[in-house]
């Protein structure tokens, strides 16, 4: 517990409790806007949360792979521990895409959980045999195929059109490839496309790459106000990055995950991971770094045991609306009832509901931080 990085972890938990707040309201039909995903082009608040998993992928597995790895530990013994994780992460996924049918036919089998997992198993040889530059390198050739195939390669799209270079729903060459591999198993309120498709699992991967790049600045001998000062100067810069591309190559798009979201989401990221890391690590007065420590410890408590936290969170949503009472409704409804007879307005009741579920979690993981139970997979 000493040798942990309060930072990380509270960027960690900070983007769970986010997670958390946009995949729960009341009422979808009723959610304000930031809280939801982009309709396609573009982002809003929601859009941070997946790619931030992502990059703090990354920036863990320098301190856990890279800097193992420099001191002399197997290197394939370490992939092979690496790859295990990976693959019951992707179990985890799976699993819960299952329940509560389990209907194998019908299946979705990509999901958040699953391209976390993937991107682990590609990521880990190239942070493992690697040098920085390598690894920022595999970085760009990652996007820079994605870019091709996207831009270049002729598809048909749903209805047998066929298309270059078209980056709508169900229409570009990502969609393609998931309905001639996985047809019949994709998310099913699309069906002709996914959001964690296959082939831009590429530029995903390269989205924890850069967070491998933080990470070693992370873990280099440079002063802690240094450190913080690189991760602004990146992340503006790589703000700026995406925006060009958006202009000039491809538009942001999380659900295409192109190269411009690649980078704006990892300026982002780098920024408000700077923020937390001066809050809780570098700022140099200890009775003010202090008090932060004290005001942002939830972020703590949730960033402990986020991928459980994740992962039983899916399972609660589903049971609740899963789960049926006499009368017909839903648990999830009659639990949301009482919230609906307050009088808020519509949006507002929502947004209440996806709170009162944050802190519900919350209190099972500060119960687990107290008994210092952490599961790791």
């Amino acid at each position: 517990m000493k040798d942990r990085l309060l930072s990380l972890d509270a960027f960690r938990g900070f983007t769970i409790a986010a997670m958390l707040l946009v995949n729960n309201p009341g009422d979808w039909g009723h959610v304000y806007a930031p809280l939801l995903h982009a309709q396609w082009h573009g982002w809003t608040f929601t859009d941070w949360v997946f790619p931030f998993f992502v990059f703090i992928a990354g920036m863990a597995m320098t301190i856990s792979l890279a800097r193992r790895a420099q001191a002399g530990a197997d290197k394939t013994a370490l992939l092979l521990q690496t790859w295990r994780r990976a693959l019951v992460i992707i179990g985890i996924g799976l699993l819960l895409n299952l329940i509560p049918n389990f209907d194998f036919a019908s299946v979705r089998i990509p999901g958040v959980l699953q391209r976390l997992g993937l991107c682990t198993l590609l990521a880990a040889p190239i942070v493992l045999w690697c040098s920085a530059r390598g690894v920022a390198l595999w970085a760009a050739l990652l996007m820079a195929v994605y870019a091709f195939i996207q831009l270049c390669v002729p598809v048909p799209d749903a209805d047998g059109v066929v298309h270059t270079g078209v980056l709508e729903r169900g229409q570009d060459v990502g969609a393609w490839l998931d309905r001639a591999l996985l047809d019949g198993h994709l998310w099913k309120q699309a069906r002709t496309w996914d959001p964690e498709g296959l082939l831009s699992t590429l530029p995903a991967v390269a989205s924890q790459l850069l967070g491998v790049l933080a990470g070693y600045v992370l873990a280099s001998k440079k002063q802690p106000a240094e450190k913080a000062m690189t991760w602004v100067v990146a992340g503006l810069a790589s703000l700026w990055l995406g925006q060009v591309l958006d202009a000039w190559l491809m538009p942001i798009n999380k659900s295409l995950w192109t190269p411009s979201y690649v980078f704006a989401m990892a300026g982002w990221a780098l920024l408000v991971f700077a923020v937390f890391y001066w809050l809780l690590d570098a700022m140099p007065q200890p009775l003010a770094r202090a008090r932060w420590a004290r005001l942002l410890h939830p972020f703590v408590v949730f960033g402990m045991n986020a991928l459980f936290l994740f992962a039983l969170s899916g399972l609660v949503a589903k049971m609740l609306y899963t789960v049926k009472l006499a009368d017909g409704r839903s648990l999830g409804k009659a639990l949301y009832q009482p919230i609906v007879e307050l009088g808020l307005a519509p949006q507002n009741a929502s947004l209440l509901h996806a709170v009162v579920f944050v802190l519900a979690m919350y209190a099972l993981a500060w119960f687990m931080y107290r008994k210092q139970w952490f599961i790791k997979v």
